[in-house]
């Protein structure tokens, strides 16, 4: 069933919207060249995409061109799809994806309060990049097409569609969490929001938590809305019409990953890792630089675990990999130097000669490094405070061949839902419980270990990234997509809430 909808000849045209594309456009000696980008949307899209076909709308990430040679450069297929760009201006970065997107939604659905910056400006920038992106989509959509889009920062594109008399299907994805209804009510325009996304015909949410959120903010603010269901798919009355909302949890191309971790240029460099440290237990964190990911946290238990547990010095080493993004907001820079005054002082406590406890790298990975590290790792240290899903926390599952590894998840990403029976759950804000994480990890026997992670890639591999495709599409009854299944058979089975008493 997972790759029905992928392979059926008889589909409709998937046209995927989201704010980058999965290249990025840069001028060398006067010429575009494309260079791919990074990132969960990218890693989980791109395989459905080279699969079955569509274009992708999106930016290409520079301001220094017209349109005109931004198409040509990008007039290429990309195993089997199309891109299309929407072109932004520099003023248009700054406001609308600086400014509304990352300056107040993102803090806002992650529920950190108070990072957020409310200035009206950032919302009348929006409100003109989601009508920029409508214009793209509808001057190429036809009435048989189904338009899927992609996250935060296109919230308004449903409603600026209709406006503009597209009437095909149009189903939303979100990536990161839906906040608490206490926490978006403070958001100054939380009902164009809302209302905003009951232009769509289907809302996707990483998990029931999500969902939940969602719902019971359109109960709260919107009270002359109906909302009807209890299953697996909620249905909203909104201007005569049904609007599906169901949870989805992303995944990845399970044996893409797999069968790369094994090959031979991977297998060779996961074992130079491992010699160069020494053959101590590794363990890894790879997070992106974000306030989210809950990375000092994780540097102060590790501390704690050295300093209580004495035998783990010089048999341990915490691998921290953080990818750059954002450096240009204040409060991503004032993040970064946090981390590496922690780094400092535990290297500088505990360093002995022939070992030093952390590593830190702040860059990005080639595919077959990450995949290395992933292979050499014994523990993967996967935090955040809140997390739509957390792909890592799969790929490392995925690539760990031996099936030897510990994965230690914060209960606050969305990926714990799924992986909860395997995972060593911890909450990222509790030191202690992850200081003794850290040393079950260490100290857990092999045979358990085995039995964990062989559950948790059992899982993964069966909900991978083309489950997670045909779950949301077949999900939009009435986009002809190809079979579709019973509500039912859109559920996530095993996917219990990690609250008590709600489900």
């Amino acid at each position: 069933m997972a790759r029905a909808v992928a392979a059926s000849k008889a589909q409709k045209r998937l046209i995927i919207v989201s704010n980058r594309l999965p290249v990025s456009l840069v001028r060398e000696n006067g010429k575009l060249e494309m260079r791919p980008s990074s990132g969960g949307l990218v890693t989980a899209l791109g395989p459905v995409l080279k699969g079955r076909g569509g274009v992708w709308v999106g930016w290409p990430g520079l301001h220094d061109a017209d349109v005109t040679e931004v198409t040509a450069a990008l007039d290429v297929k990309q195993s089997g799809y199309t891109l299309v760009p929407v072109m932004l201006s520099r003023e248009d970065e700054e406001r609308f994806y600086f400014g509304f997107s990352n300056r107040i939604v993102w803090p806002l659905f992650h529920e950190i309060p108070f990072l957020y910056d409310y200035d009206p400006d950032f919302w009348e920038a929006y409100l003109s990049a989601n009508r920029r992106f409508a214009e793209v989509v509808a001057a190429l959509a036809g009435e048989d097409d189904y338009i899927w889009v992609h996250d935060y920062h296109l919230m308004n594109l449903g409603q600026a569609l209709r406006k503009l008399g597209v009437t095909a299907s149009i189903g939303f994805f979100l990536h990161t969490p839906f906040p608490a209804p206490d926490i978006f009510k403070k958001l100054p325009w939380r009902k164009q929001v809302l209302e905003a996304l009951l232009e769509y015909d289907l809302l996707g949410f990483q998990t029931l938590r999500h969902r939940r959120n969602f719902l019971q903010g359109v109960r709260r603010l919107l009270p002359e809305k109906e909302v009807r269901g209890r299953g697996t798919m909620n249905l909203i009355e909104h201007d005569g019409r049904e609007v599906r909302v169901g949870s989805f949890p992303i995944s990845i191309d399970y044996e893409s990953f797999a069968g790369q971790a094994s090959s031979p240029e991977v297998t060779d460099l996961a074992l130079q890792y491992r010699q160069s440290l020494s053959e101590r237990c590794i363990v890894l964190g790879i997070d992106r630089l974000d306030y989210t990911k809950g990375i000092p946290y994780k540097l102060r238990a590790f501390g704690l675990a050295l300093s209580h547990h004495p035998d783990l010095r010089r048999r341990i080493t915490f691998v921290q990999v953080v990818v750059p993004s954002r450096e240009s907001i204040p409060q991503y820079h004032e993040l970064k130097m946090t981390i590496e005054r922690l780094v400092g002082e535990i290297n500088g406590a505990y360093t002995e000669p022939g070992w030093v406890p952390v590593h830190y790298l702040f860059r990005s990975l080639k595919r077959a490094e990450l995949l290395a590290m992933y292979r050499a790792a014994d523990v993967a240290l996967i935090t955040p405070v809140e997390d739509g899903m957390n792909l890592v926390a799969k790929e490392y599952c995925a690539c760990d061949i031996d099936a030897t590894g510990t994965l230690i998840l914060s209960e606050f990403a969305g990926a714990a839902a799924q992986l909860q029976r395997g995972a060593l759950l911890v909450n990222p804000c509790d030191l202690k419980q992850m200081e003794e994480a850290i040393y079950a990890a260490y100290t857990m026997e092999v045979v358990e270990k085995r039995a964990r992670m062989r559950r948790l890639q059992r899982t993964i591999r069966e909900q991978d990234v083309y489950w997670w495709v045909d779950s949301f599409l077949r999900a939009g009854a009435d986009a002809d997509l190809g079979q579709y299944p019973t509500l039912e058979d859109v559920a996530i089975g095993h996917e219990d809430d990690l609250w008590s008493g709600e489900g």
